[in-house]
């Protein structure tokens, strides 16, 4: 079969037996390429590329593949919560184990969450970020009246503010630095910032970004970290001490109280809102041409939210 490996510092195609081992092989329909994508490259990975995964199964059922490892049997595992799992630091799709932007891959039954009726799965690359951000909204407790800011229009900001809509949240804006980005914004249901937040969403993963939450925060209110800060970040912790602002790091995904699956969740909201897959995957390549989908993801010439490749 076809897969991607990275071969820093880029990728190459190359010709690979189809993956052993237990769970069940599927087929591939699509892969998106993430920021962790491109850190895996500049970490040296040399492991085959992709946690945002869509699939057929091998009884014809349209899948979503959920990217973090488990070990099924720990407290935390137990309890639904398995982006706590030791298993999930330890074996990284695309980093420190194989990922699925290849043709086929073989994932745990427990990971393969089945699309709901109208969402492709040429669009369902969407559901791994869209759950990131659904958990984050989910750590922020938003719900009917809330007032929600967004740092950062990349695909995690745009997903956030698509879900904290779901949520039934009185506002949400979103804070973008370019102006596609602010007009996808609008298009998607949100507003231009305008005042201060019950809960700021940090998406962009910089430290202006960082305070501009802390900025936007309400006192009292609660800043979301999904973003992936550099090292040597430095810490605003005057402004958040002044408004004893509560900050919550979001990691991943799981379930809910209710128990419902995240990656259910954000795989329902794209089936309903068709326009938010249609808004943010703006590249689409074939497996051959994946050398070029890893340029147009790192460059990101303008207009650029999610790549996809399509083995």
């Amino acid at each position: 079969m076809k897969a991607v490996r990275c071969v820093p510092p880029g990728i190459e195609v190359v010709e690979t037996d189809e993956p052993g081992g237990s769970g069940e092989l599927v087929r591939v329909a699509a892969a998106g390429i993430c920021g962790s994508d491109l850190r895996y490259l500049r970490r040296g990975s040399t492991q085959i590329i992709g946690h945002e995964i869509a699939a057929i199964a091998a009884d014809g059922t349209p899948v979503a593949v959920e990217a973090i490892a488990r070990c099924g049997t720990c407290e935390w595992c137990a309890a639904g919560r398995h982006n706590m799992c030791r298993a999930a630091g330890r074996d990284v799709l695309g980093m420190t184990v194989p990922g699925g932007m290849a043709e086929y891959y073989r994932a745990p039954r427990s990971a393969l969450v089945p699309l709901p009726p109208g969402l492709s799965p040429d669009d369902a690359a969407l559901v791994e970020p869209g759950a990131v951000s659904w958990h984050a909204c989910r750590r922020g407790e938003i719900g009917p009246g809330t007032r929600v800011a967004v740092v950062g229009a990349g695909t995690i900001g745009m997903l956030a503010a698509a879900a904290a809509l779901r949520m039934r949240a009185a506002e949400v804006a979103l804070v973008a630095r370019h102006p596609f980005q602010a007009e996808a914004g609008e298009r998607l249901g949100a507003t231009r910032p305008s005042g201060r937040y019950d809960v700021v969403v940090e998406a962009s993963g910089s430290e202006s970004g960082l305070n501009r939450a802390i900025e936007l925060v309400r006192p009292l209110g609660t800043v979301v970290t999904v973003g992936v800060f550099p090292p040597g970040i430095t810490w605003p912790h005057m402004a958040a001490f002044l408004k004893e602002a509560r900050v919550v790091p979001s990691m991943g995904y799981a379930q809910d109280v209710t128990g419902a699956r995240e990656f259910a969740c954000a795989a329902r909201m794209l089936a309903d809102r068709p326009e938010i897959a249609r808004t943010l995957i703006t590249h689409r390549f074939g497996i051959d041409e994946a050398a070029g989908a890893f340029e147009a993801a790192a460059s990101r010439p303008p207009g650029t939210f999610k790549v996809v490749v399509h083995p």
